[in-house]
């Protein structure tokens, strides 16, 4: 089977973050961090350093937590199947203001870039379907990011989850804030949430 081509991370995750408008951003560990920092920084992207396999359920989490904001999970193929359980709690909710965004390019990035699951056959896309999810998207080119993009901002018609085909090759890191305190503190405070 021939594979799809492969798009740039960083300006896939550009193009997804175009006029994001109220979205509210959670980065899985690692190299999705660096590529939504790089996208341009702003206080409603909360970076993950740690969790692995977190990311899906802290976005769950929020979307719960701010029904009125679109909320967006971008990670990366490894630090999902870490978490595949999330999935199918991710579609018992039914939170329709979710949308959960895998950059697959089949390595582990971050630890040396070994062969993950999905680089030897497992279809993250096919699992986010059988677990449930309302709308599976796979995305290989430019064009069917900016078809998708506007959905990023929905609040409701989720959850969604889509799959998009990487490169694999090294990008420099850009590395955002690691202090997390700091970024709780900042995250809380662009929601409206006081600070003590």
């Amino acid at each position: 089977m021939a594979q799809p081509p492969a798009l740039s991370r960083r300006e896939a995750v550009k193009a997804l973050l175009a006029d994001r408008g109220e979205l509210l951003v959670i980065t899985g560990l690692g190299s999705s961090s660096y590529d939504v920092f790089d996208a341009g920084e702003n206080p409603a992207n909360f970076y993950l350093w740690g969790a692995m396999g977190g990311a899906a359920m802290i976005g769950l989490g929020l979307a719960l937590a701010q029904p009125k904001r679109p909320v967006d999970v971008i990670t990366g193929d490894g630090e999902q199947l870490m978490g595949i359980g999330s999935l199918l709690t991710i579609s018992a909710k039914k939170v329709v203001n979710l949308t959960i965004v895998v950059l697959d390019n089949g390595q582990f990035g971050e630890t040396g870039m070994q062969t993950s699951h999905s680089g030897l056959g497992a279809r993250l896309d096919v699992i986010a379907s059988g677990a449930g999810l309302r709308s599976v998207t796979e995305i290989s080119d430019m064009k069917g990011l900016a078809d998708f993009r506007p959905r990023l901002r929905d609040i409701d018609g989720g959850p969604r989850f889509a799959r998009i085909h990487i490169a694999t090759g090294h990008v420099e890191r850009a590395l955002p804030p690691r202090d997390g305190v700091f970024l709780k503190n900042r995250f809380r405070e662009h929601l409206g949430i006081p600070v003590r």
